[in-house]
């Protein structure tokens, strides 16, 4: 199986977990959330198999985040709006992001990539 790996290149957690993946040889595309972030239907998808609130999906210490004002949108917005603003900017989203197994996975946490893999 070939899992998504979405990821910033220049993120200090996502060149983590990038070595992770390749320590335990998992088969996975790179697709850096900048150039190329999901669509929002995607996300959609990324948010309902994580099992995580949707703000789990929003980078809420980076740039985008603080200087779009999401602090005080985000509880304004509905759930299409959140999703569209993350598909509209990738550097909105955290990172990184696991798709492919049960649940997709948000975040480097050690313990739960570790879990999936079963190792």
């Amino acid at each position: 199986m070939t899992y998504t790996f979405y990821h910033y290149p220049r993120c200090s957690t996502c060149v983590k977990a990038k070595k992770w993946l390749n320590e335990q040889s998992v088969d996975y595309q790179a697709v850096n959330l900048a150039d190329t972030p999901p669509t929002a239907d995607q996300l959609r998808a990324i948010h309902t198999s994580s099992g995580k609130p949707l703000k789990a999906l929003f980078n809420t210490s980076g740039q985008s985040y603080r200087g779009g004002g999401f602090k005080d949108r985000l509880p304004h917005m509905n759930i299409d709006e959140q999703l569209a603003a993350l598909a509209a900017d990738g550097m909105l989203i955290k990172r990184p992001i696991l798709v492919g197994g049960e649940p997709n996975l948000i975040g480097f946490k050690l313990a739960e990539w570790t879990q999936l893999f079963n190792l």
